[in-house]
């Protein structure tokens, strides 16, 4: 079973001002996970965790999260700008995108963000541009090296990052080019729970710290392990032991690092679903019952307010408010209102009796949620709320309205 920050009482009030379907973030619980990862992370001198704008991109958010001392990792120019707006500038920002356009260097370079540059043809690309900064980073694709997961796929086939024989004919062209300072990233899963994948990543990050001292007498001024730590979706899922990650990271940098007497780099992550995800939830009123082949729920929600399920099958759990201590002893499919027959939040779920009217929770939804929505068929993306530490509700982001929809249409 999962709990949520809220009664239903409390539900029906905030839908009496922000009408269903919204998104609604606990802060105080963001806050407390915020502050046990940097606890985690704190044997680790100038460590830094760099939010993956993308799970959530969101200005309130950011802000808070900035408050705790998280940077940004961003993906676009969008991502960039309100990095910017959040108050997150210089190294603070790592800029890790692919197939990059000149536009997005260049509002980078102007932030004075890290540059993590997916390909050997960027360094070309960047110097004919706008002249290579000090500071560049490389994302490392280990392909057969490394073991993907269902979500991020295998590193071989993905269109990310450089081969380790690139990655050192690229160090050698920089240093040769004049950059000063060196960083190293990797980002090979998504969504994995086992804690010793987070650990034999960073060891693999850091055997390569080793070789680029001995052939090319680099020190790497950081090592970005990158994101993808788990959440637990599931009810009999654990969370992933961040504590036991950094010891084991911590064993592996003593070993390989301090050993082989290199100078030590700083430690950098860029998590997303760990940081929001389970701490976000769409909540959403059933609307219809349907009964022919199967039974439905349909909801007021739909695949533009949370994708993952139709996109990856992904479980989220859900929880009808006022009955979670109900018997589950109905089998629904959960559903939505576009014309596609994958716009479902679940399927064949074991669930009490729902009656229209019924205020549904789908949980785990702060992260790659909102920040996936479209507008297939005309639909529009909802509200997001705050549920701030005093019970109070802020709105942090409007619902999108038809004249949203309509504004870039040209009617004539």
């Amino acid at each position: 079973m999962k709990n949520v920050p809220f009664s239903k009482e409390q539900i029906v009030k905030i839908a009496e001002k922000f009408p269903t379907p919204f998104h609604i973030y606990d802060e105080k619980a963001i806050r407390e996970n915020a502050k046990r990862l940097n606890k985690a992370f704190s044997i680790f001198e100038g460590f830094k965790e760099y939010f993956a704008v993308k799970a959530c991109p969101n200005y309130h958010l950011m802000k808070l999260l900035k408050e705790e001392g998280f940077g940004s990792d961003a993906s676009s120019l969008a991502e960039l700008i309100l990095s910017e707006k959040a108050g997150i500038t210089g190294e603070d920002i790592m800029f890790s995108s692919n197939n990059t356009p000149i536009e997005e260097f260049a509002k980078a370079k102007e932030l004075g963000a890290i540059i993590n540059l997916d390909d050997i043809t960027h360094i070309k690309y960047l110097e004919d541009g706008l002249g290579l900064p000090e500071l560049l980073s490389f994302r490392f694709n280990p392909g057969p090296l490394k073991g993907g997961n269902a979500i991020i796929g295998k590193p071989e086939d993905a269109k990310y990052g450089l081969t380790k024989k690139q990655l050192f004919e690229a160090y050698a062209e920089i240093k040769k080019k004049g950059v000063k300072r060196f960083g190293l990233h990797t980002m090979v899963a998504s969504n994995e729970l086992h804690y010793k994948y987070f650990v034999d990543t960073a060891k693999m990050l850091f055997e390569i710290a080793v070789e680029l001292k001995k052939e090319l007498d680099i020190d790497l001024d950081f090592i970005n392990i990158g994101g993808g730590i788990g959440i637990p979706y599931k009810p009999d899922q654990k969370e992933v032991d961040v504590e036991k990650v950094a010891e084991g990271i911590r064993l592996e940098f003593d070993e390989l690092i301090c050993k082989n007497g290199l100078k030590h780099p700083k430690l950098y992550m860029e998590c997303g679903r760990m940081v929001t995800g389970p701490f976000g939830y769409l909540v959403t009123q059933a609307i219809h019952k349907k009964e022919i082949y199967k039974n439905y729920i349909g909801v007021d929600a739909c695949m533009a307010n949370l994708m993952r399920p139709a996109l990856y099958g992904a479980y989220h759990h859900i929880t009808v408010l006022g009955k979670e201590n109900k018997l589950r002893d109905r089998i629904y499919d959960v559903v939505g209102s576009l014309c596609e027959n994958n716009d479902k939040f679940a399927i064949d779920r074991e669930l009490p009796e729902i009656e229209n009217g019924d205020f549904i929770v789908i949980h785990d939804a702060g992260a790659h949620g909102h920040a996936m929505g479209f507008n297939y068929n005309g639909k529009l993306r909802s509200a997001e709320l705050l549920l701030k530490e005093d019970g109070s509700v802020k709105l942090i982001r409007r619902a999108e309205t038809l004249d949203d929809y309509f504004a870039t249409q040209i009617f004539e």
